[in-house]
């Protein structure tokens, strides 16, 4: 048997590059007819199934909120722009969204847990129970006694965390922290519900802790004194060395004319 002859070099080459632009015309062929099928009216999402935290949204109002701002059909849809969509909507803190063949959408959503307001007196911002910041329409709040807390820029769960860990200490004497603050210098200043303003200072949360505790020891026997309770202070300061100070409402001195009363409890 003749062995046949090996074909010319540009043969090869010619054949070569035949094969490589029909596999290019293939795989173009293929691209166009799956774009094609990729933008069929039957791919285009169609619903939304929600599970999770909904309290706050229900069918028709996330079909009229969203559904108008998603972008590309089952195939090109893009998952981290449509989970972006949803959690810039009111009270979602964060979405997990997935694809549900052939037209729809899976989302679950975590909602934010309301624990506190933000801000100043008249602020609708609200913080979560993560210590983030949000805003919301406060109409749709389902419980309205909520503190009051206040910050710098960025420092809203070092608040709540002092707000949590202070709070207790005050519970079994019936009294209740209305607001808190952090001022931009680093000290807190605090309004119990009675309306009692306290002056804490500035320092670590254990010094702030080691301070109330003093006053919640003795504050009983200094008000008992000029026959008046603890839901008659008027302020409390905290930031002595040896002791604290208060003001009483009703308390007059004859030396000031004042209708307060300031005293000096030491240790």
């Amino acid at each position: 048997m003749k062995n046949l002859a090996p074909l010319p070099l540009d043969i090869k080459l010619m054949n070569g590059l035949a094969s490589a632009l029909f596999g290019v015309l293939v795989l173009l062929l293929l691209g166009a007819a799956l774009a094609y099928v990729q933008q069929l009216p039957k791919f285009a999402i169609r619903g939304v199934t929600v599970t999770g935290d909904v309290s706050h949204y229900n069918a028709i109002s996330l079909r009229a909120n969203v559904m108008p701002r998603l972008q590309g059909t089952f195939f090109t849809l893009d998952l981290k722009a449509t989970r972006h969509v949803f959690e810039t909507m009111p009270w979602v803190r964060h979405a997990v969204v997935r694809r549900d063949f052939p037209n729809r959408l899976k989302v679950q959503l975590e909602e934010h847990q309301p624990v506190a307001y933000w801000g100043a007196e008249g602020d609708s911002r609200l913080v979560n129970s993560f210590g983030e910041v949000f805003e919301a329409n406060l109409g749709e709040l389902e419980q309205d006694k909520l503190p009051r807390l206040n910050g710098p820029d960025g420092q809203s769960s070092q608040v709540l965390a002092t707000y949590q860990t202070l709070q207790p200490l005050l519970t079994p004497m019936d009294l209740t922290l209305e607001q808190l603050e952090l001022t931009p210098r680093g000290g807190w200043r605090a309004q119990l519900e009675t309306g009692t303003a306290l002056e804490l200072g500035s320092g670590r949360l254990d010094e702030l802790v080691a301070r109330l505790e003093r006053f919640l020891k003795t504050v009983t026997q200094a008000t008992a004194r000029y026959g008046r309770n603890v839901s008659q202070l008027a302020s409390v300061d905290l930031r002595h060395t040896d002791g604290y100070a208060i003001r009483l409402n009703g308390v007059s001195t004859i030396e000031a004319g004042d209708v307060k009363k300031l005293m000096q409890v030491n240790r």
